[in-house]
């Protein structure tokens, strides 16, 4: 869609919500994201200057990422249970794309650069309070659980089952299945997870993505959870491995938690957050189980270009495959040699 069209779109859908007192100056697309399409909306109502995120569907779409419908939802769950994230408004369907869905989010500002929000000076405080207030964010994700909101359209057949360490499993092996090239390291560490799956905990919502690079952070530390797609219920040691997962920790090796802080420190927080008992083992699962599920992720973002996705990071990405296996593998004869 050309930027006019699009303009013409959007000023159409606002007038529709907020009365004709509406002007869109613009509609840009944001870089930075690789699955869904995002625009800044630079608008006046009004007398008021205006700005809001506009999240769309994209043309195609990891396996396992939720249709923006779901994540308007969750959004929704999310902010009611005092989550930090943007509120999300005005479910618009074939806005950006014909057969899509589309929702605008409030506009936070903010740093999510991973490598920024590690390591940038200018974010030093913010990192000194950061564990306790991610701590804080992902206990209030998983108080929303199936039985309180038993109408989150949010299940993932046919994987979703009351196992959800298995259900992942069988996840990543459909998706790995799908890519046109074997790979012999992550078959190895599939079946290491297969034979090594915990047994069933109670469920709750897992954001899935809960990782650095998702979060808004000012001076003053966290301002926003970012990206919901791939939320699912699940096991909610889940969310803590991929946090842990290696790649998220953007050259801050020594700070395992999201290249942040230590665990003990953050599984110290989640657990007075939450009131619920960190399981150190589980955790390790779940963390192998991540960098798995994020190398074949990133294998896959080069097929999503073959399939005609024009973005030139979905070539980029690809590259972290190896690492990624390579550090499920390690995590694995660690775990085995009882480390």
């Amino acid at each position: 869609m050309k930027a006019e069209a699009r303009v013409e779109r959007v000023t159409t859908r606002l007038r529709e919500v907020l009365g004709d007192a509406v002007s869109v100056q613009a509609v840009e697309p944001l870089t930075g994201g690789a699955c869904q399409d995002n625009f800044r909306v630079s608008a006046r109502v009004g007398d008021a200057e205006r700005t809001w995120c506009l999240r769309s569907d994209a043309r195609t779409a990891l396996p396992a990422s939720v249709p923006r419908r779901v994540e308007f939802a969750v959004i929704q769950a999310a902010v009611a249970a005092g989550v930090p994230t943007a509120a999300a408004h005005w479910l618009s369907p074939d806005l950006v794309r014909e057969g899509g869905d589309a929702y605008f989010l409030d506009w936070i500002d903010g740093q999510a650069i991973g490598a920024r929000v590690t390591r940038h000076r200018t974010l030093a405080a913010a990192r000194d309070v950061l564990p306790e207030q991610l701590a804080d964010a992902l206990a209030r994700i998983h108080s929303i659980t199936p039985e309180s909101h038993p109408d989150l359209p949010i299940e993932r057949p046919p994987f979703d089952t009351a196992d959800p360490a298995r259900a992942a499993v069988a996840f990543v092996g459909d998706m790995l299945d799908r890519l046109d090239a074997p790979r012999p390291a992550s078959e190895a560490a599939l079946r290491w997870l297969r034979a090594n799956a915990p047994t069933p905990a109670p469920r709750t919502l897992v954001h899935a993505d809960f990782r650095t690079g998702n979060f808004m952070v000012g001076p003053e530390g966290l301002r926003a959870v970012l990206d919901w797609e791939f939320t699912h219920f699940g096991d909610p040691m889940e969310d803590i491995g991929w946090l842990c997962t290696r790649d998220w920790r953007f050259g801050q090796i020594e700070q395992p938690v999201g290249g942040i802080c230590g665990r003990d420190r953050f599984y110290a927080a989640y657990e007075k957050a939450s009131g619920r008992r960190v399981d150190r083992a589980r955790i390790r699962w779940w963390e192998i189980c991540g960098n798995l599920r994020w190398g074949v992720a990133a294998a896959f973002q080069g097929k999503r270009f073959a399939m005609g996705e024009p973005e030139f990071e979905l070539l980029a990405i690809p590259r972290r495959a190896a690492e990624m296996e390579y550090e499920a593998l390690r995590l694995v004869e660690l775990t085995e040699q009882g480390g």
